[in-house]
């Protein structure tokens, strides 16, 4: 029997990074991965959505052109080109999740698939192998809901939607969450045409509600059809090639694309011969990230409950620690940021504006900067959007929220306050560079400066300014 002192099962983020992290520390360290290395991020989600937003954000900027002077014919879309771009970016990116560089990293890439016959021992098509600590990272599958008829239609999910080589005329996607949002921006851009479908009352609904309403209004004027507070109540083939009843209306489209969430993914493990529990959410880990068995752990989107690439990585390096050195530390998920993709980004933090005041009431201060009013989406022309910024009575950040061109990007700058317990006041006195964007938030910031101009305070400064 093969004996290590990391195995990790399932070659995503959490997978890769608990490898090659415990071989860079020294240990004898494995990976098991049944299919292709590199994890829904590389092959369904992150890398190639990203890319195909690319070709449709090229579409978006070429239409708006003419703002900037700039005459433009009509755009044609070559959609198979754009799909092969998709595949290139997959290539480029590939080998930097290979096992050929992690074998190189020290690291044995086991390919198949594993099962539990222990605590400590799983078999991978008959093969034994052993380990002082286990990870499971076996990602997550997209989420199929329960709906009359659904199974007598083709479908799309992430899994599939990257393999169309043509571009469909007409698509409705169900679940009005990120994938739903930038999958259907990105379609519509390029030329089909969406409708989205959220039994929820709104999109977006994990997010500020201001906030998601305005990246409503921009996915509408791109073109995406949105229908909210409309649950799909069956679903048939029709003569253009499915149909469905939403709220009482029927739609009808050439393709279907489920986006309906994420379940993890656990089938075949025979978790029980290990003692490992798992629930509807995910494998059941303490706040050390440790299973109910004690020589397991579990990081990434198996365990939720915030299935993003940063916070499994996030995750992955916290069993490291706690499972090979003596001090353990809990995770901490207060100050993770998430982004929504779409055009212009919608970005945050933290609280909501609803979050906060439901848990502190009048204390609760918020400060919006548009982007109409930021110089250098004056000059871009990208004016869509705010910053956000929501904080208690004293400046102390509670969340923050930006939809805006690069928003994701922007928010960084306030994860890094959050982290560290800077308030407001911080973030108005530090230096950018101008003209850029993130001034938006500073100036968001400032805001709260000049309120505490008031009563008193205003009263001595006028003193001292007139000495």
């Amino acid at each position: 029997m093969e004996h290590y002192d990391i195995l990790a099962i399932g070659g995503g983020t959490a997978g890769l990074v608990t490898a090659a992290g415990a071989a860079g520390l020294g240990a004898r360290a494995a990976l098991i991965e049944r299919a292709r290395m590199g994890g829904d991020c590389l092959w369904f989600g992150c890398v190639p959505s990203k890319a195909l937003l690319a070709s449709a954000r090229a579409v978006r900027d070429a239409r708006r052109a003419a703002h900037l002077g700039v005459a433009m014919r009509e755009v044609a879309v070559d959609f198979p080109r754009v799909m092969a771009r998709v595949r290139e970016a997959q290539e480029r990116i590939q080998p930097h999740d290979s096992p050929e560089r992690f074998r190189e990293l020290g690291v044995e890439v086991v390919s198949g698939t594993a099962r539990f016959t222990s605590e400590d021992v799983v078999t991978v098509d008959g093969r034994r192998i052993s380990a002082r600590h286990i990870v499971i990272a076996t990602g997550s599958r997209p989420s199929v809901p329960a709906i009359a008829g659904l199974d007598s239609v083709p479908y799309l999910t992430n899994e599939s939607v990257f393999n169309l080589e043509q571009l469909p005329a007409s698509l409705v996607v169900i679940g009005g969450g990120p994938i739903g949002l930038e999958l259907g921006q990105a379609l519509a851009l390029l030329g089909c045409a969406v409708t989205v479908v959220e039994a929820l009352p709104r999109i977006a609904a994990e997010e500020d509600e201001e906030m998601a309403a305005l990246l409503r209004a921009t996915l509408e004027s791109d073109g995406v059809a949105i229908r909210t507070g409309a649950s799909v109540s069956s679903v048939e083939p029709a003569g253009c090639g499915v149909a469905l009843c939403a709220g009482g209306v029927r739609l009808e489209a050439e393709r279907l694309l489920l986006a309906t969430g994420r379940s993890p993914a656990v089938a075949g493990l025979e978790l029980d011969a290990a003692g490992v529990e798992a629930g509807p959410n995910g494998i059941v880990v303490d706040r050390r990230l440790r299973t109910t068995a004690s020589r397991i752990w579990a990081a990434g989107d198996v365990v939720g409950p915030l299935r993003f690439t940063h916070v499994a990585d996030y995750q992955a390096r916290l069993v490291l620690r706690n499972a090979l050195f003596p001090f353990s530390r809990s995770v901490d998920y207060a100050a993770v940021p998430r982004v929504i993709y779409t055009e212009p980004e919608l970005a945050r933090i933290g609280l909501t504006e609803a979050e906060a005041r439901e848990r502190q009431g009048d204390d609760v201060r918020v400060w919006r900067r548009p982007f109409a009013d930021a110089d250098r989406a004056i000059a871009d022309e990208r004016t869509e959007g705010m910053v956000k910024l929501v904080a208690d009575r004293r400046g102390r950040l509670l969340g923050a929220h930006i939809l805006g061109h690069g928003a994701g990007s922007m928010i960084g700058q306030l994860a890094l306050a959050m982290r560290n317990g800077l308030g407001l006041a911080h973030i108005a006195e530090t230096i950018l560079p101008y003209p850029t964007y993130p001034e938006a938030v500073k100036q968001a910031a400032e805001l709260q400066q000049r309120e505490r101009l008031r009563g008193l305070t205003a009263r001595i400064v006028r003193t001292l300014v007139r000495r």
